[in-house]
């Protein structure tokens, strides 16, 4: 099978007067799994419904393989998608449904059962061919829904939030056995999803789009340590966000996180070598960077240290998450959670650290 290329150039998209994509460009590499992320409502949908054909741009370019499909119907565009919903055939066996798209393409009989049975025995259902959709598992309707769509040899294939229908089990080990597919295809294939657990653990790459636009595309550790803004940095994991004001600038930035404390940040963090003396920026930091310590308790001198009150804790079984008051802000901790120690209560007060190297500094808009 062929890898190719899919590029959106410039791409437009709306519905009436309302803007759906705003200027979409990304490059996905030939057999890469590339994953949309987003909330409801951010475009992801609307883009690869673009990419199938079932959207059309308003302008822009759509390239696969290097040559511009925007006016190829969805049929010839040699693209397969997996919807949410699966879209299987109720009234057909699993077999029928498998060689539907064959069948609609005159495909001779002998390649047909050649094709069908290894698209079956490739999804694990080579003995399911006889049964009709309900009676399947979730998980296993969605196996077949993918064997009829890798069974046509689509040169890319798109997949639909493919997975928001099984339970949090069924779903961890599908998206294994879906990555493990796409890589034994080698097909180029982009995973449109809202959860980021998903998308970090199967894409090469990714796009977080907000509102029609991209906010950054990157391989998950990319964006989940050097999120380009607020939005990335709080939709790619949790982080905790303070508005600061540069004071000082030696070797490290001094940060003055008003009616809370100082930070600093490494001379190396990022954004840390552009922020000048009197700049307004955004310390960001993830939860599990905190160090939490008692009043009473040693800290150590090479982290900053805001002083603080318990407003609530959360028992996420390997590790406790803590939500702190510190000023006007409140910022989140994570402690790993050891058998026989009690959480700290609510109203106790504890000093939060934090160590420069993990200060990243973001723009501020304000």
């Amino acid at each position: 099978m062929k890898k190719v290329s899919v590029e959106c150039r410039n791409i437009y998209l709306s519905y009436g007067k309302t803007d759906v994509l705003k200027g979409v460009n990304l490059l996905v590499h030939p057999g890469e799994f590339f994953a949309l992320l987003g909330p409801s409502g951010s475009g992801k949908s609307t883009l690869l419904r673009l990419i199938a054909g079932f959207n059309r741009a308003s302008r822009g370019e759509l390239l696969v393989g290097g040559k511009r499909i925007d006016d190829v119907p969805p049929d010839a565009r040699d693209i397969g998608m997996v919807f949410q919903s699966y879209a299987l055939w109720p009234h057909m066996s699993v077999w029928d449904n498998v060689a539907f798209g064959l069948v609609e393409r005159r495909v001779a009989r002998g390649e047909l059962r050649e094709r069908v049975q290894k698209a079956l025995d490739l999804v694990g259902l080579s003995e399911f061919g006889a049964r009709r959709p309900n009676q399947l598992s979730g998980g296993q309707q969605q196996r077949v829904a993918l064997a009829r769509t890798v069974v046509i040899e689509p040169q890319v294939l798109l997949l639909d939030e493919p997975l928001s229908n099984l339970d949090k089990n069924l779903r961890v080990q599908m998206r294994q056995e879906l990555l493990a597919l796409q890589r034994r295809l080698g097909i180029t294939t982009i995973f449109v999803t809202h959860d980021q657990e998903e998308a970090m653990t199967t894409a090469d790459r990714m796009a977080v789009l907000d509102r029609g636009i991209v906010q950054q595309i990157g391989s998950p550790a990319e964006l989940y340590d050097l999120p380009v803004n607020p939005f990335v940095a709080n939709f790619v994991g949790t982080m905790n966000v303070l508005p600061a004001t540069v004071t000082r600038r030696t070797d490290a930035a001094e940060l003055l996180i008003a009616g809370a404390g100082v930070l600093y940040a490494a001379p190396d963090a990022p954004g840390a070598p552009e922020a000048a003396t009197g700049a307004l920026v955004l310390a960001s930091f993830r939860p599990q960077h905190v160090r939490v310590a008692d009043p009473g308790s040693a800290r150590d001198q090479a982290l900053a240290w805001l002083g603080g009150t318990v407003k609530s804790s959360e028992f996420l079984g390997e590790m406790v998450r803590y939500h702190v008051s510190v000023g006007d802000y409140v910022v989140v901790a994570d402690q790993a959670h050891e058998a026989g120690r009690r959480p700290i209560a609510p109203t106790s007060p504890v000093f939060l650290g934090i160590h420069p190297r993990h200060i990243r500094l973001l723009e501020s808009h304000d």
